[in-house]
């Protein structure tokens, strides 16, 4: 059996709320498991470094994010489990990329050009505040996908110019050099569940309306009863689908339930009822693994030991590619 390499790049800034697990973390975890797939997950700790200038956080949040794709059901043995950081081929593949992609690339990326526009409607410079991290990093993201030679690799929209652009550097540096790397494609997520926060909008930390993936249960009961619903009364028929709370209960629920739900509506039930449902069967999906998190993360060596064998794995793979692409380039014994 041929294996597909699918690689999947998480970033180690802040603490996963329950839209990540239902539209990100559940369906990667579940596609692991196929037998076709050659799976990567790592934490791109580098990249956090573009935004972030606290130290502690990024740390604590690579510990909080290790640990909870391991809780949730991850399997470092089936699967290649890394730290960016501790797999330094990607960062020295990172250069030999940049030597071979064009600067007006770089300029043409949306989140850069973004940056630009925000300093000129407010009269600065251009490039006030722009570091080389945010105008490059498509380069160092590139590294992280052809480094394993993936086929596929998940992404939103909004990272589908980074795709192309991956693919367009990889298609370059083989002009180059020869055929040595493999032009990745995108699996644009056009189908991935989008679990409304507190106030129904999107949940997003932007909109401070997430509810945190991990909170103890009596905290948990009490973020979803904020869940903003109508001023109907109980009795009164609800609509199911112009309410935040079904969508949240249809995320986590087998068909019967989301059916006996939707009943319920029909019914009238009181909306503290409902809230009281859908804690329910959040709760008891997350009661184990929230116990598992709790245990790595009062284990810091197990998640560290982990990560390191991960990256063990996934050296074995780039040392020697890395060494080909040296090779390539001209950086090689002078009596080879």
């Amino acid at each position: 059996m041929t294996q597909e390499t699918v690689l999947t790049g998480i970033t180690t800034t802040g603490t996963p709320h329950l839209g990540n697990y239902v539209g990100a973390i559940k369906p990667a975890i579940e596609a692991s498991r196929r037998a076709e797939v050659s799976s990567y997950f790592f934490l791109a700790d580098y990249h956090a470094l573009i935004k972030s200038r606290d130290p502690a956080a990024v740390h604590q949040s690579t510990l909080e994010i290790a640990a909870s794709w391991l809780a949730l059901g991850l399997d470092p043995e089936a699967v290649t489990f890394y730290r960016q950081s501790d797999v330094p081929e990607i960062t020295e593949l990172t250069w030999l990329l940049t030597c071979v992609t064009a600067k007006g690339l770089m300029n043409r990326a949306h989140a850069y050009k973004a940056a630009v526009q925000e300093n000129l409607d407010a009269g600065e410079d251009a490039d006030l505040a722009i570091n080389m991290g945010l105008f490059s990093y498509p380069i160092l993201m590139a590294a992280d996908i052809l480094m394993f030679k993936a086929h596929k690799v998940p992404v939103g929209k909004d990272q589908l110019q980074h795709l192309e652009m991956a693919r367009d550097i990889a298609q370059r540096f083989n002009h180059h050099y020869g055929e040595l790397m493999v032009l990745p494609e995108a699996v644009v997520e056009d189908h991935v569940a989008v679990l409304p926060g507190q106030d129904g909008r999107k949940m997003s930390k932007s909109y401070n309306n997430t509810i945190p993936l991990w909170l103890p249960e009596k905290r948990l009961r009490k973020a979803i009863m904020k869940i903003v619903t109508n001023s109907q009364e109980p009795g009164e028929p609800k609509d199911p689908d112009d309410s935040t709370l079904c969508t949240i209960y249809a995320a986590f629920a087998a068909a019967e339930q989301r059916a006996a739900m939707r009943e319920a509506y029909a019914e009238g039930i009181a909306w503290g009822a409902a809230k009281q449902q859908v804690f329910e069967l959040i709760n008891d999906e997350l009661a184990d693994a929230r116990e598992r998190y709790e245990a790595l993360m009062a284990a810091p060596d197990e998640v560290e030991a982990l990560l390191l064998e991960g990256a063990a794995k996934a050296r074995s793979f780039a040392t020697p590619y890395l060494g080909e692409l040296r090779a390539a380039v001209g950086i090689r014994p002078l009596a080879s």
